[in-house]
């Protein structure tokens, strides 16, 4: 029988590690996070933004390929098959929160943390979304996959 594996209780999850690089404000707040958890916890991380309309973003592929980029372009995953499916699949399971009960025509801003620690990775979404201005809803997603 395998011995399951321990956890760090001193280190932040995954999870809530990309949920906070995703909520933050400013550039230095993200680089600042960024390299805390590299230096403190050795996880890799990652942030990207976008905007643009459900349809322009979900089933064009923006969302993904952007958040593929920056996976690659940070050094969050390499291009290894098996990486990029589960990248794909957390991105999905988190784009599943912030694309609900919404109108195709809605415009996004959105703002993704991405966080690993070579085993598992985390894709964390925050953003607003409106059909007009006066309608602005705050969204959150999340999704966590074994890489």
């Amino acid at each position: 029988m395998q011995e399951p594996t321990r956890v760090n209780k001193n280190r932040p999850s995954l999870e809530r590690s990309a949920i906070r690089l995703a909520l933050t404000e400013t550039r230095e707040e993200e680089d600042k996070l960024k390299k805390f958890l590299l230096e403190a916890y050795n996880m890799r991380s990652g942030v990207t933004e976008l905007g643009g309309t459900e349809t322009n973003l979900q089933h064009t592929g923006k969302l993904t390929n952007s958040v593929l980029a920056a996976a690659f372009n940070t050094g969050v995953i390499p291009k290894d098959a098996r990486k990029i499916h589960a990248l794909i699949h957390a991105t999905l399971e988190a784009s599943n929160s912030i694309f609900i009960h919404n109108n195709s025509n809605a415009s996004y801003v959105l703002k993704i943390g991405l966080t690993t620690d070579t085993e598992w990775i985390a894709v964390a979404i925050y953003g607003r979304s409106s059909l007009h201005p006066l309608l602005e809803h705050a969204r959150v997603g999340l999704g966590f996959m074994h890489l």
